[in-house]
């Protein structure tokens, strides 16, 4: 019996990989998953909790989600994003953003059609247009990680339907740019494409930095589609919340694709997700600034190796791209940093790198005695390999 041929392009998952790794040599310090070290607000614990006794929880809900979370929503898109939810536009809940990525691609694509992904691109991203069986074209960014516009340009053909944006960019903590989101917004009107921008990391911006949703730009309704999450800013890993903003024109489309895969998003964790929005914005900037500290941290200790090409940046998101001055697999690397000094990291070449070796360091989930600890592990590591 074989597995579907599709499935044969498709690259395995790396983060399975690396955790089944970790498991197996206990004491590894992990910089490998990109989660936060918090979990929801206490007021999202109480929404769930006021909810149990009301039996909408135990069905199917709107294919779209609940309305109180709509409502709380528009209110967040208006306030924090600038992005008004008007006849034009609308929200739809997903179990994710990566779900709402893989929905919004089954809406606007066929077999065969383009998408341009920047690279280093999010990986699951690649894996969800090839299992769709669309073509990702992968157009290189600048040293800085920042976009090359003129190179965007010169990968659309007539079968490109869409251009992919990630601010702050997972894996290389980049962030772009008003002027950058913009001008990928121009260059999709001139052509008639898509701008996915997907927002997952849009509570974590450091210094001068500063996160802007394109969307915003109210001429832009009939092709910006945004996607975000509640995984990251409010530790919402395992409760499967995200949403996006899309086109009306879109809906019947989407609603088919929702309708048939999920049928509708959890009831529970809708109404949890209302609780956490109702923490405010003092709860996402006591995040922002301890993960600030962690950030700091990180590139203090990475000062200490010696063996790096380029100096490690962090923007924005809770990751860095360590550039290694070595000739060697970043794989082979990255499994052997676990199995001999208890140190994980991602590979680049999981993220589309493959002009030298490069390790992702998420430092998102781990205490500052864990950063430390992991970044002498690492400096050990690299020095001796």
């Amino acid at each position: 019996m074989k597995t579907s041929k599709r499935l044969n392009a498709v690259q395995s998952p790396i983060i399975p990989l690396i955790g089944q790794l970790t498991n197996n040599n206990p004491g590894t310090i992990s910089f490998g998953q990109g989660v936060a070290f918090y979990g929801p607000p206490s007021e999202a614990f109480k929404k769930v909790q006021h909810s149990l006794t009301d039996p909408v929880i135990n069905r199917y809900g709107p294919v779209e989600g609940i309305s109180g979370l709509h409502e709380s929503l528009s209110t967040k898109l208006r306030i924090q994003n600038n992005i008004e939810i008007n006849s034009e536009y609308m929200i739809v809940v997903t179990a994710g953003s990566n779900m709402a990525f893989n929905t919004v691609i089954l809406a606007i694509t066929d077999p065969g059609d383009e998408v341009i992904i920047p690279i280093p691109y999010y990986f699951n991203h690649e894996m969800s247009l090839v299992m769709e069986k669309c073509i990702p074209v992968f157009v290189s960014t600048n040293e800085k990680f920042h976009l090359r516009l003129q190179d965007i340009e010169s990968a659309i053909t007539s079968n490109t339907k869409a251009i992919v944006t990630i601010s702050p960019n997972n894996p290389s903590g980049a962030v772009y740019a008003k002027h950058e989101l913009i001008a990928v917004n121009n260059l999709c009107k001139k052509y008639g494409l898509y701008h996915i921008c997907d927002e997952a990391y849009e509570d974590f911006y450091y210094g001068q930095h500063q996160h802007y949703s394109v969307a915003s730009d109210k001429t832009t309704n009939d092709y910006t589609l945004s996607l975000f999450s509640f995984s990251k800013g409010y530790g919402f890993a395992g409760w499967r919340i995200g949403y996006m903003v899309v086109p009306v024109h879109l809906y019947s489309a989407v609603n088919k694709i929702q309708d048939t895969i999920l049928i509708s998003p959890p009831v529970i964790s809708q109404y949890a997700a209302i609780g956490a929005l109702e923490a405010g914005e003092s709860f996402i900037q006591s995040k922002r600034e301890a993960m600030s500290k962690k950030r700091e941290m990180v590139l203090n200790e990475l000062d200490e190796l010696n063996c790096l090409a380029a100096n490690p940046a962090s923007e924005g998101a809770f990751y860095t791209l360590l550039n290694i001055n070595k000739e060697i697999d970043d794989l082979h690397l990255a499994k052997s940093l676990i199995e001999e000094y208890g140190v994980a990291t991602i590979p680049g070449s999981a993220f589309g790198i493959n002009n030298g070796c490069y390790l992702r360091i998420s430092y998102g989930a781990l205490s500052d005695k864990e950063i430390i600890e992991g970044i002498n592990r690492l400096n050990e590591g690299l020095n001796n390999l």
